[in-house]
């Protein structure tokens, strides 16, 4: 894998900046060619304020349709862009202005030596929201939950989860990608209701491959609903054989809700050891 970028060339600052989006009518974050993506909506949006080229680093690159209320990228910005009291205030306000409304810049901060948004991070925390048996979706939420038509056991599922929880090759949860690895550590996955009766799962890892926290609800929503017994999903993660693409569950109930870094005089260490571990990972 390349090297990543530790430092900021001289004459430049590395910019940390907080997004939030409605992923609905995106074909997700990473540039596409005739698609409309997050990337290329808020880089563009950089590149007229700071009037250069602007290459991004993203914490997680979500799918089509999924939703993020704590994305995080990095640019490195010419120190030349913030003369005559232009402030990290005055950026976001005329990013905000440029952007289309399903995209908004929240916050805008210097990043601490050493940062980098994908290689420093310690995980990525995602909720997925699904209203089950067949019950009537309320018009306002109809982009941000999957329906299931068929009633759900919260306590089955958080029992089927459970055996996905720890390190292993999530190769049967994701989607093959060349020269990327499925080893991931997942520390978290559980299931409740909320006030409403909505399903919510916290999904948390170090890191996620391709389509995996779809592929992963769709698979416990096979044994919550009787279709398959517990024991096919240890059995999954141990043949490593790819679920079926007609059980993965839309992007639409999907948000990266948060990203969490170590404290700063970790962030270097942290970006070192990640890319060593992936570089070991793939050899």
């Amino acid at each position: 894998m390349a090297q990543p970028t530790l430092f900021p060339e001289s004459g430049f600052r590395r910019l940390r900046i907080d997004i939030a989006y409605d992923g609905t009518a995106f074909f997700g974050w990473a540039t596409q060619p005739d698609h409309r993506t997050i990337q290329d909506l808020v880089e563009q949006a950089i590149a007229q304020v700071s009037r250069g080229e602007v290459q991004s680093i993203v914490a997680g690159r979500t799918d089509a349709g999924v939703h993020a209320t704590g994305q995080v990228i990095h640019v490195d910005l010419p120190d030349t862009v913030f003369i005559d009291g232009f402030s990290y205030a005055d950026l976001r306000y005329k990013l905000n202005r440029i952007l289309d409304e399903d995209v908004r810049i929240m916050e805008i901060s210097d990043a601490p030596e050493g940062f980098h948004a994908r290689f420093s991070a310690l995980r990525r925390i995602y909720t997925y929201k699904i209203l089950d048996n067949n019950d009537v979706i309320p018009p306002l939420s109809r982009y941000d939950l999957a329906p299931w038509y068929r009633p759900l056991d919260a306590e089955l599922m958080n029992k089927a989860s459970a055996l996905l929880l720890g390190h292993h090759d999530f190769a049967a949860f994701c989607k093959f990608k060349e020269g990327g690895t499925t080893l991931r550590t997942l520390e978290k996955y559980e299931w409740h209701r909320d006030e409403t009766g909505l399903l919510v799962a916290e999904v948390v890892a170090d890191a996620f491959c391709y389509s995996m926290v779809r592929n992963l609800v769709g698979a416990i929503v096979c044994v919550a609903d009787g279709r398959k017994d517990a024991s096919w999903i240890t059995t999954l993660l141990e043949d490593k054989e790819r679920v079926s693409d007609s059980l993965v569950f839309p992007g639409r109930g999907l948000t990266l809700y948060k990203v969490d870094y170590p404290d700063a005089a970790e962030l270097l260490e942290r970006a070192k050891k990640t890319v060593a571990r992936r570089e070991e990972e793939l050899n």
